[in-house]
């Protein structure tokens, strides 16, 4: 199994955020501890690691990801920076990085647009960031207000815009990820049938190769939508059950307990607990 996962609201969470006091600091910034799991999240991701391909796929920078403590070691893979950029044991895919800018390509103009309007909008109260060359990120102090501006000038084209509390994005829709889940899923299934991968893919853990592997991906947010859509197993949380996601593939989780609890027991119980 591949598991790509959301990481913040989906596995780790701000210390803003009641988890409860069996918790495990994953991410200090600046000397404080600002982020956590759950202990029994932390136990389970432990133990899926050891069995499946477990790809943190995010929109934090490469700083940003970072600074997270997911285990003793890093993940093998992350999609980082929306999907734009793919880590492979910590270090940059340089290959990776230069499809992800050609995807991009179409959409520097409407890129440069976004920042000339967000500099002219009165509630922007944050810096204007561009984010690796692959998309625009910023603050609002009324976040909706500034993405019916931008989604008015754009008019549906090659940019979606989102807003996540203050913060407000606009990505090009080449760089989704459901994209980037897409794009990983070519990428190993051409590396296994070449060989150039070891365990686990061209092997296969418990026996099986990746090209029969199943992919499954969890998140929170309409940022992540494209994602639990292009996956063959999608684990939701229950909030976007009305943001009417495609395909009858998809659970729904976090109505009862803690969302990361909540999608690695299942993970655990649905495909290993009775290896």
């Amino acid at each position: 199994m591949v598991f790509h996962s959301d990481l913040d609201n989906t596995l780790i969470y701000s210390y803003k955020h009641e988890i409860g006091t069996g918790k495990k600091c994953v991410e200090i910034y600046q000397g404080r501890e600002i982020s956590f799991m759950t202990a029994h999240s932390a136990e389970l991701l432990r133990r899926v690691r050891a069995q499946a391909v477990f790809v943190p796929t995010t929109t934090r920078t490469v700083e940003q990801y970072q600074r997270i403590r997911l285990g003793e070691e890093p993940p093998e893979y992350a999609l980082v920076c929306n999907g734009g950029v793919l880590l492979v044991h910590g270090e940059r895919d340089a290959g990776w990085y230069e499809e992800s800018r050609e995807l991009a390509a179409g959409c520097q103009e409407d890129l440069q647009a976004v920042q000339e309007l967000l500099r002219a909008d009165g509630n922007v109260d944050f810096e204007i960031r561009d984010i690796e060359g692959l998309f625009v990120f910023t603050k609002s102090a009324e976040p909706e207000q500034t993405v019916c501006r931008l989604q008015e000038y754009l008019e549906g084209g090659r940019l979606d815009v989102f807003s996540n509390g203050k913060k407000v994005y606009a990505v090009p829709k080449a760089l989704s990820k459901g994209e980037a889940v897409r794009r990983f899923r070519r990428r190993l299934q051409g590396d296994a049938g070449s060989g150039k991968l070891g365990s686990p893919i061209a092997a296969g853990k418990k026996g099986s190769s990746f090209s029969d592997s199943v992919v499954v991906a969890a998140g929170d947010s309409r940022f992540d939508i494209s994602m639990l859509e292009a996956a063959d197993v999608a684990l939701a949380e229950q909030s976007l059950k009305l943001e009417g996601i495609q395909g009858e593939h998809v659970v729904y989780l976090g109505e009862e307990g803690i969302f990361s609890d909540e999608v690695l027991e299942y993970i655990w119980n649905i495909y290993y607990s009775g290896g």
